[in-house]
């Protein structure tokens, strides 16, 4: 089992995460030998099993990307929940390149049959193996820290399609300013996404209402939209907040 272990950790700290059938096919080992290796992997903290996939638990060496996904793990991980029961076998997506809407993802490889439009490469790549899928890739270029792309293919990818749900995140929430992002890119992302879909859903978890002046501010939430996060926002975010349609997600997840 011990060279088993290695080959899981070495596949999971190269991708940050990989499907469990995935494992398996790699390994030549069937599903349910991988749950077997993984067990005591999980057990000692060294991986995470999610929804059908093995996750790296790094911290300190990970890419910017998965060191974000590390952050508040759990209750991105409610919240994807969350998220994919709304989400139904057949529908469209539009999806960003957030932390949460990677676990979102993830969560969504029980699904099939959906159309995925995304710029993210681990968003893409997480999904595109799943039966029945379509996946678009949105974008030519990719930003280093992340695998997502920015670039004028990605824009005009996006802008070729319509969906039934667009998928948003933010790195933080100003009762004032809105939802934030670090990068105008990602505004302007955010803004492609939100234009192409019926509804869209925010995905953004607790710790990102944190009234942050310094950040971009990102388009103006649509009345109907759905904010699904893991706490219940602090009355000062009700203004911000009106018109939307607040799903809390469990705090724990099991």
């Amino acid at each position: 089992m011990s060279k088993y272990e290695q080959d899981v950790r070495n596949a999971v700290s190269l991708r940050g995460s990989v499907g469990v059938s995935e494992l398996a096919k790699l390994l030549n080992v069937s599903d349910q030998t991988i749950r077997r290796i993984v067990k005591p992997m999980v057990d000692r903290g060294e991986v995470e099993k999610i929804h059908g996939a093995i996750v790296s638990t790094q911290n300190l060496t990970d890419p910017p990307f998965l060191a974000r996904m590390n952050r508040n793990k759990q209750a991105k991980i409610a919240i994807a929940n969350k998220v994919a029961q709304m989400i139904k076998p057949g529908d469209s997506v539009a999806i960003d390149t957030g932390s949460t809407s990677a676990f979102v993802a993830q969560a969504l490889r029980q699904h099939h049959d959906l159309t995925v439009v995304t710029n993210s490469t681990f968003i893409a790549s997480t999904l595109a193996m799943v039966p029945g899928n379509r996946i678009f890739m949105a974008g030519s270029e990719l930003r280093n820290h992340d695998g997502a792309a920015f670039d004028r293919a990605a824009y005009e990818t996006i802008a070729s399609h319509h969906t039934d749900w667009a998928l948003l995140s933010a790195s933080s929430a100003h009762p004032e300013r809105g939802f934030l992002v670090q990068e105008q890119c990602e505004a302007d992302m955010c803004a492609a996404l939100m234009q192409i879909a019926n509804r869209h859903v925010w995905a953004v978890d607790a710790s990102k209402f944190t009234d942050n002046h310094m950040q971009i501010s990102l388009p103006k939430l649509i009345q109907g939209s759905i904010l699904t996060t893991d706490r219940q926002p602090h009355p000062k975010y009700t203004k911000l907040l009106a018109g939307m349609s607040v799903e809390l997600a469990a705090d724990q997840v099991h």
